[in-house]
């Protein structure tokens, strides 16, 4: 068990020597008989430092957990993996140390929802953790600008999952106890009895969503390198075609947030997601990124996603939510930090906001490129686009009548 003196826990829990003698004033952290600190008062100092940036009276906060009034047991079962002290090491000594630039180090501690850290400032043990990954891609050569861009996808994916996995125990463990009349200890007790197992199957299921997540992403790599083996060998030919960018949106979705509050427009958004999602991926799409009132797709055949589309339409027609309108267009696209850019994607949204309700419309490229799909274009005629250059041509896209 750790013993470390006042100025060293202080600097493990990332707080200043006053405000650690402040907590030890007011009982939440206790010396031990040598005069040391633990582990355990290091992860309390984190959390109070926390509660105090959020303007919270520590000394009232300190009466409840005093008086029994309040339980931090939660902090010393699960949150020994959440609130995790600092090294001994600073980030200039391990970019010294490691030859890798302080400020690529700094994007692992943004990464993990922090703030970018200066030079001098101690470098976190879960830091730490994700130290190798960095000097391993390094070592094949990868671009610092690489790495970067995959530690913000990380993290901003993984922040949305902790968020998501927070309000659930808001609303799932802690609502539902106050509305039975328990207070806030007996929350904390609860959430102390509890956390451990279900922060490991988290873990466990976070880690197998992943791995299944990529083995799909990697499966386009090795597909793509076969083929291109093939292909140099004289054994296949490789058509040269581009993806499609489409936009889905809910006609009338802004109304109905005003009309029937925003807890209905979330269920609304909830029920799109499920029923376009599941569509996109039984004709190899996937959803990029949700919009509110609407999500853009990105399907490496134009002709699957124009047969996608007109499903999805349907579809959410049918189960009784606002029409659908949908645009898309075919082209050059650059994929960044896990999101796609660049003129198609753009065209793509202008379409879709021309589009009427229930319709999806699509440029000439989508037709060129959806040859021996079973979709149908009637020609709307040159229309112009806000934002685009010149008159487009645009096609209403139906199923093919059998």
């Amino acid at each position: 068990m750790s013993d470390y003196p006042r100025d060293v826990a202080a600097a493990r829990a990332g707080v200043s020597d006053e405000s650690l003698a402040r907590l030890e004033v007011t009982g939440i952290i206790e010396p031990s008989e040598a005069g040391g600190f633990s582990d355990a008062d290091v992860r309390r100092a984190q959390v109070f430092h926390a509660l105090e940036r959020a303007g919270l009276p520590i000394e009232g906060v300190a009466q409840l957990v005093t008086s029994g009034a309040l339980s931090l047991e939660f902090i010393e079962s699960a949150g020994q993996y959440v609130f995790v002290p600092l090294s001994d090491r600073t980030f200039a000594e391990l970019s010294e140390s490691t030859g890798i630039p302080i400020d690529l180090l700094a994007v692992m501690r943004e990464a993990m929802g922090g703030m970018p850290p200066g030079p001098d400032d101690r470098v976190g043990h879960a830091e730490l953790a994700i130290l190798p990954l960095l000097e391993f891609q390094d070592s094949l050569g990868f671009r610092s600008h690489a790495i970067e861009q995959a530690l913000r996808v990380y993290g901003e994916s993984l922040r949305r999952m902790a968020e998501t996995e927070s309000e659930w125990f808001r609303s799932e463990i802690v609502q539902p106890m106050l509305e039975r009349g328990l207070t806030e200890d007996d929350i904390g007790r609860f959430a102390a009895e509890v956390s451990p197992q279900l922060s490991m199957v988290s873990d466990q299921a976070v880690m197998a969503i992943f791995h299944g997540q990529q083995q799909h992403a990697w499966s386009v790599n090795i597909v793509a390198g076969i083929a291109m083996a093939l292909e140099r060998a004289g054994l296949y030919s490789i058509e040269q075609s581009f993806p499609a960018m489409c936009f889905l949106d809910i006609t009338g979705y802004t109304r109905l947030t005003h009309e029937q509050g925003d807890r209905a427009a979330a269920e609304l958004a909830e029920r799109l997601r499920r029923i376009v999602e599941r569509a996109a991926m039984e004709h190899d799409g996937r959803a990029v990124k949700w919009l509110g009132d609407g999500v853009m797709f990105y399907f490496p055949d134009p002709g699957s996603g124009v047969v996608a589309a007109l499903e999805m339409v349907t579809a959410v027609e049918a189960a009784g939510m606002p029409q659908a309108h949908v645009g898309l267009d075919a082209g050059p696209v650059v994929f960044q930090e896990g999101d796609y850019y660049g003129r198609t994607v753009n065209v793509a949204a202008r379409i879709g906001d021309f589009a009427r309700p229930g319709e999806v419309l699509v440029s000439q490229a989508v037709v060129d490129l959806s040859a021996g799909s079973e979709v149908e274009f009637a020609e709307v005629g040159p229309v112009d686009l806000k934002g685009v250059s010149g008159s487009m041509v645009l096609h209403a896209a139906r199923q093919t009548r059998a």
